[in-house]
């Protein structure tokens, strides 16, 4: 009897010890990775020009880059005490949420490159770019040798949009993605 009573001992101190081993590399392998978004001032540097497509130009000029700026007109203070929004609409999370990227994104996730000024900027449609900014990196997912996903790189779709494009917005108006895709289509050259 004590005999069994040793084995099973034996038996279960090695299943905690095995349990404790698995759970603790659980905890370091599949945690997912923390991402941080970098604001455009880290995009444009590869993403300006003519030659690469023009991308910087193209966001410039869309009404993503002054979503932020035109939460301070005074149409948007008349939209936003229609909806029932108190205060600056620049100062509010109903409106930045939308106006602002990464606005309810923790503070640990953001540089300090990211600034409201840049209102919808590349990562609000790209995903935070700490990872996947570097020439190498992008070169390679081109390629194929590495996957975006894998370093926080998204191909916006129209679940990303609608995000805020939806109802929810004072000002929505109906939307269709394959139309606004294109309007704010900006391709990547081959190079």
């Amino acid at each position: 009897m004590k005999r069994v009573v040793a084995i099973l001992t034996v038996i279960t101190v090695l299943f905690m010890m095995v349990s404790v081993v698995l759970v603790q590399d659980t905890k370091t392998t599949d945690a997912p990775k923390t991402f941080k978004y970098i604001g455009v001032s880290k995009c444009k540097m590869c993403h300006k020009g003519e030659k690469k497509g023009n991308i910087l130009e193209i966001w410039t000029k869309s009404k993503h880059a002054t979503a932020y700026a035109t939460l301070a007109t005074d149409s948007a203070k008349a939209v936003a005490k229609k909806a029932g929004i108190k205060g600056d609409p620049q100062q509010t999370a109903e409106c930045l949420v939308c106006h602002v990227t990464a606005h309810c994104i923790p503070a640990e996730q953001k540089e300090a490159t990211l600034t409201l000024e840049e209102g919808v900027s590349c990562e609000a449609c790209h995903g935070p770019g700490s990872e996947y900014k570097g020439m190498k990196i992008m070169k390679d997912i081109y390629t194929g040798t590495a996957k975006g996903v894998d370093v926080g790189l998204i191909e916006p779709n129209e679940t990303v949009c609608v995000r805020c494009h939806n109802p929810k917005s004072p000002t929505y108006k109906e939307f269709k993605f394959e139309v606004e895709a294109k309007n704010i289509a900006h391709p990547v050259p081959k190079e």
